[in-house]
């Protein structure tokens, strides 16, 4: 899931930047601020200060949205698991901050239960399950300047036991009535059907780990768990808030709980105004919500009903599971659940999201726009905006009337962005997002001038002096034609405040060993201008990594132990030692006939070889290995090998052919195919009796000598496996043999049975 900016260029320059589908009239993306690791999360303080979140584990923070270079708020990277969609992902700001000097953050804790950080030092083997690691919220106190953390660590709750690599810790935010409201995954497997089958390490109860959870509120047996809930916090202490439905429960976890039935409720805002909380909600193999927890004080809290549901309807692969909490929910009724305000399906064409990039779907930030005192046009007044950050895009869904609430048919697309993690408004109502790729952006809008778009092309920018660079901006623009061929030009040659020359295209000679940024400003003719920057090395030449393995043409299975090494050399300071060169490994998780989008999964800094552990996961899909090398001047270059996976193909069948079985990701009639990945691990269940045609059908078994549910490794080799049912005949089925239905006039009836009240003989 991370684009890493290579070089830090725009630090500090507010620069617009092209975005396609284009954005509506008068609007303009400008990047704020850059060179950032990860960003995952942005939040603007009461007195001007802006807090960003670093997935890795640090909280930096910048004195205003001009400010270049951010100060270190606290690190807590030794502490936070940074691997797969693992990290520091939640961050909030006390809303009388400073006087009340506390910063929120929401983090995955590298440890399993019971254990201290670090404990795994983010290194261990996550494709299995066998990675297990824990949740922490905290708050950290901010010293007089409002801009340095001081003194240690406050843990407010810990918990939210994860046994895969994905659906973490996820969300912060103030509610209106001043209390802290946070979010969680359900820390289970995104590759299969997941109910605590696979090793257990949480200590879960029969059918209620894994996905289900989301769903220990109704657990007659087991815990109350914070996977998959939103909970409402006393923010000076973690304990439940006042008026909680579950204020005095003798679980304390389910004190916490004012809504339930969530996958991987990844971010959340508040509808101004009320105190209704709204939930971009990832969803699996059909479905993404965006759910709406109307009031957070109902005695009943909302169940969103996963696993057992997904969009408007049943779950089909958990549906077919035998969980019996799934069973018991299905069995009360579709007004047990609280449908989705928003569902979009995993159509390539389909709203939301038209012209962006059909590389999957993740919503990834929502915020409401005011409905009135806004500079956006009067028809954003209460809308809300939804990033997503698989389809690299931001939409935005309208309302029908002043005042009403957004409606479902009033979505379209607003913006492509640029990997969203989080998206904000701004105290000046600009809409602001973060990229994972190391940038915070605006999106602002201009009722009437349009400031103009700054480029730069420039070389060569690298060399010894004397140096002479060729600087264009020929390729700057402005949207609006009055300005068209009317630009000015001026340039700053050492960034040093004062400005060297004008013109479109300059040179300029560089007779002094350093590193230098150029910078452009320009105007149009109503006096609006931008500005952007590059980078000028006069201190040598960028060092050139070389990755020895592995090779380009390696093909990796699941589990497989992949070893990777490499060097660097340097023409102004040779060969590199290991201490300059750094790993990533990330997974590409592509579509068909589309786009990718970026899971990170692992990092090395400072060693020249290592190895990694290949996981599994959906296809199309492939890993990606960087060896980025930074010299001693701080230039760097970075080598990227895509590294393919064996495809396998899988035949599920049953005899005879056309009965219902379930895998991990489908749940429907036999014979079926399915590609993985070479060594993935799937599970398959048979119903023990169904119906067909109107014949019933109990059954036998496996033809790999599996039980009823078991899980297979699926390798290049693979035998179709075979489900074989018997055919329920005669008086065999009448006097109901086990596996059989016996067929009476109180009998609920099998999919597919015909309807008869008096029993019967079928032979």
């Amino acid at each position: 899931m991370s684009l890493i900016l290579v070089g830090s260029l725009l630090n500090g320059i507010a620069q617009p930047v092209s975005a396609g589908p284009a954005l509506p009239s008068g609007f303009q993306e400008h990047i704020v601020f850059a060179g950032l690791t990860d960003p995952t999360n942005l939040e603007f303080a009461p007195n001007g200060l802006i807090f960003v979140a670093e997935k890795g584990g640090k909280v930096k923070v910048f004195d205003n949205l001009g400010d270049p270079d951010p100060t270190l708020f606290a690190d807590l990277s030794a502490k936070v698991f940074n691997l797969g969609d693992r990290g520091l992902l939640g961050l909030a700001i006390h809303p009388q901050f400073p006087v009340q000097p506390w910063i929120y953050v929401l983090y995955t804790l590298d440890a399993p239960p019971g254990q201290s950080a670090p404990y795994w030092n983010d290194n261990c083997t996550y494709w299995d399950g066998s990675c297990v690691v824990t949740g922490r919220l905290s708050r950290l106190r901010a010293d007089a300047t409002g801009k340095v953390m001081t003194g240690s660590e406050q843990v407010l709750v810990e918990g939210w036991c994860q046994q895969w690599i994905s659906h973490s810790t996820d969300d912060l935010k103030f509610g209106v009535d001043g209390m802290l409201y946070v979010t969680g995954g359900d820390g289970a497997s995104f590759t299969q059907v997941d109910y605590g089958q696979v090793g257990n390490p949480c200590g879960d109860p029969a059918f209620e780990g894994g996905a289900v959870r989301s769903q220990s509120l109704r657990s007659a047996t087991g815990p109350v768990l914070l996977n998959g809930a939103i909970l409402r916090l006393n923010p000076e202490n973690g304990a439940a808030a006042p008026g909680n439905p579950f204020l005095f429960s003798p679980d304390p976890n389910k004190r916490l709980i004012v809504g339930y039935g969530l996958r991987n409720p990844y971010r959340m805002t508040m509808r101004p105004g009320t105190s209704e909380v709204w939930i971009g909600d990832t969803g699996w193999n059909s479905w993404e919500d965006i759910d709406r927890l109307v009031d957070p004080l109902a005695m009943t809290p909302q169940n969103f009903g996963w696993p057992c549901y997904e969009g408007n309807g049943q779950q089909s692969e958990y549906a077919s599971s035998g969980i019996p909490l799934c069973g018991s929910l299905y069995a009360a009724g579709s007004g047990a659940v609280s449908p989705p305000f928003l569902s979009y399906d995993h159509v390539p064409t389909g709203q939301p999201g038209q012209g962006c990039d059909n590389n999957g779907y993740s919503p990834s930030g929502l915020v409401f726009y005011p409905h009135s005192g806004g500079v956006f046009p009067a028809e954003y007044g209460g809308s809300l905006f939804i990033a997503d950050y698989s389809r690299k895009c931001i939409y935005v869904m309208k309302t029908a009337q002043q005042g009403g609430l957004p409606s479902p048919s009033l979505v379209s697309t607003f913006a492509e962005a640029a990997s969203p993690t989080d998206l904000e408004l701004g105290p000046d109502n600009e809409l602001y997002y973060v990229s994972l790729g190391g940038t915070v952006r605006a999106i602002r809008y201009y009722s009437s001038n349009r400031p103009p778009v700054a480029h730069i092309d420039a070389g060569p920018v690298t060399g010894n002096p004397p140096l002479t660079v060729t600087f264009d901006a020929s390729a700057s623009s402005d949207a609006d034609a009055v300005d068209q061929g009317q630009l000015t030009y001026q340039w700053d040659f050492t960034n040093n405040g004062s400005f060297d020359t004008t013109g479109v295209a300059v040179e300029h000679t560089y007779s002094v060993a350093a590193s230098y940024t150029a910078r452009l400003k320009v105007t149009d003719l109503a006096g609006a201008s931008s500005e952007t920057t590059v980078a000028v090395h006069v201190n040598g030449f960028p060092p050139t990594p070389t990755m020895d393995s592995p090779s380009a043409a390696l093909t990796w299975k699941v589990g497989q132990t992949v070893s990777f090494s490499g060097s660097a050399a340097d023409p102004d300071d040779g060969v590199l030692p290991a201490a300059s060169l750094k790993w990533e490994l990330r997974m590409q998780h592509c579509v068909v006939n589309g786009g990718c989008h970026t899971h990170p999964l692992q990092s090395w800094n400072g060693v020249a070889s290592g190895s990694f552990t290949a996981p599994d996961h959906e296809l199309p899909a492939h890993l990606e290995l960087v060896l980025t090398a930074t010299d001693s001047s701080g230039q760097t270059s970075s080598i990227t090998r895509p590294l393919n996976p064996k495809p396998v193909s899988w035949a599920v069948q049953t005899q005879p052919a056309g009965l219902q079985l379930t895998t991990d990701a489908f749940a429907g009639a036999a014979p079926f195919t399915v590609d993985l990945i070479d060594g993935a691990q799937r599970t398959v269940y048979a119903p023990s009796s169904q119906f067909l045609n109107g014949v019933g059908y109990r059954f036998i078994g496996w033809s790999d000598g599996g039980a009823q549910r078991h899980t297979v490794s699926i390798g290049p080799n693979e035998q179709p496996l075979t489900a074989t049912f018997l055919r329920c005949s005669g008086w065999i089925h009448y006097l109901g043999l086990p596996g059989c239905t016996k067929i009476g006039p109180d009998t609920p009836r099998m999919p597919g049975e015909p309807s008869v009240e008096t029993p019967v003989i079928r032979f």
